[in-house]
């Protein structure tokens, strides 16, 4: 068991919510998210947030002053990897996550910050709140990966 926050707050997993909403299933969870708009606002709200709590201090300084680059890269990122097309790949080539975070340091206080605040975003979301609990759930596998520390 993890221990993101909210990681299986509630009982049951992904996976009876995969089977029951088909979410991950070809372009499905890109469409649940709104395609790549909805994908755009997940992140606006993302950054926004780290910009605005106080545990996201420390990861918000891993960034670049000027955020669009990062907006856009992680929006670009979370439509291919929800299923929709491959704009990360089109625009900036292959990416591996973990080795594209590997200069940084990342612990367990980084990785839930990081937790936090997408969580937070996927709670400004219109999304089915069956699919809030999806994403976050399957978001917390890569930041999972990325902890170097």
């Amino acid at each position: 068991m993890v221990s993101a926050p909210g990681y299986f707050e509630t009982t049951g997993c992904a996976y009876q919510v995969k089977q029951k909403f088909n979410y991950g299933d070809g372009d499905s969870s890109y469409v649940a998210a709104g395609g790549t708009e909805g994908i755009r606002q997940l992140v606006d709200d993302f950054y926004d947030v780290m910009g605005s709590i106080p545990e996201a201090a420390d990861i918000l300084a891993m960034h670049p002053q000027d955020l669009e680059l990062s907006r856009d890269k992680l929006t670009c990122f979370l439509c291919g990897w929800l299923g929709g097309p491959r704009l990360y790949h089109d625009r900036y080539g292959d990416i591996s996550i973990p080795a594209a975070h590997l200069h940084l340091k990342i612990g367990p206080v980084e990785r839930d910050a990081w937790l936090l605040c997408m969580k937070q975003a996927i709670e400004k979301q219109d999304y089915h709140p069956h699919f809030k609990r999806y994403l976050y759930e399957q978001l917390c596998i890569p930041a999972f990966r990325v902890t170097n520390q």
